[in-house]
């Protein structure tokens, strides 16, 4: 062992599936002493060969090393794990998906048991673990200190982006983004499916679709310009009114395609709501509005 690796942060990781696997060969190949543990031993055996150290149980694994990081099934499977466990004194890093409420009280439940704790978010997935230029970072929230403490540990697989002391506020930014890519699905499935009937190469529309997209996707700035000043009317060039009527166009075109078009009636719907509250000159922004309970 060199001086460099003993001089780096050791880890303790408990959950080895496709993400944790990556994590854990990242850990190991920038030279950080490594304690795995897992449910099924089996797949602990070639990080073993690797230079891992294998623990035989849960709790094991978390007495080897101050910094402790969860990546397991959900929320079940860490109380599960943890359950027992003396955390005394562990930094607790949550990389388990989650929700923002479960977040919360699971930083409750780690702090009753001693443990100070940071929650995490993966925006990547296994592939893009250990390779910076593929963009990959996690979202992290809950003890500030947690995670300036080991910001450069945490930052081997993945970029870092702390985003406040809310423990929930890493799940919400994960969920937030995930379900704006699920929407971007939504309408790419449909365009996909309006020329799907037709002599056009689904990958001669792809590139168009793509470059689409991207030109849009600023406007998602002036959508937030607009929550914070509360005007949204402010810069507006299509406005709601000139929008609602043109949806028609596009229930036809997709009647016309023999395409269903129940993945733009929800949002249609939600525009003619907003219209008929008479703001005709906003742009989208007030049908987020309608979407709080």
């Amino acid at each position: 062992m060199t001086q460099n690796t003993v001089e780096k942060t050791p880890v303790t990781l408990l959950g080895l599936g496709a993400m944790g696997t990556a994590l854990a060969r990242t850990w190991l190949a920038a030279g950080h002493p490594l304690t795995v543990w897992n449910r099924t031993p089996a797949r602990a055996a070639l990080l073993a060969a690797e230079g891992a150290k294998v623990a035989a149980s849960a709790a094991e694994a978390v007495a080897a090393n101050p910094l402790v990081i969860v990546c397991l099934l959900d929320d079940d499977s860490v109380g599960e794990a943890l359950t027992g466990i003396d955390l005394t004194g562990r930094d607790l890093v949550n990389l388990t998906t989650s929700t923002p409420a479960q977040a919360r009280a699971r930083a409750e439940w780690s702090h009753a048991h001693g443990a100070r704790y940071l929650d995490g978010g993966i925006m990547a997935v296994p592939p893009m673990i250990g390779v910076p230029e593929a963009g990959g970072y996690v979202f992290y929230s809950g003890s500030r200190e947690v995670f300036n403490r080991h910001q450069q540990t945490l930052g081997v697989p993945a970029g870092t982006t702390y985003v406040g002391q809310d423990a929930g506020f890493a799940a919400l930014h994960d969920v937030a983004l995930l379900s704006a890519m699920y929407g971007m699905f939504a309408g790419a499935a449909h365009a996909f499916a309006l020329i799907r009937k037709e002599d056009i190469d689904p990958a001669s529309l792809a590139p168009l679709l793509a470059d689409w997209l991207v030109a849009m996707a600023p406007a998602v700035h002036q959508t937030a310009d607009r929550l914070r000043s509360g005007d949204y009317t402010k810069g507006v060039v299509s406005n709601l009114a000139m929008q609602v009527a043109g949806t028609p166009t596009f229930l036809s075109t997709a009647e016309q395609q023999g395409v269903s078009p129940e993945l733009l009636t929800p949002y249609f719907e939600l525009m003619r709501r907003r219209l008929a509250e008479g703001s005709g000159e906003e742009d989208l922004t007030g049908v987020i509005d309608l979407l709080l309970r």
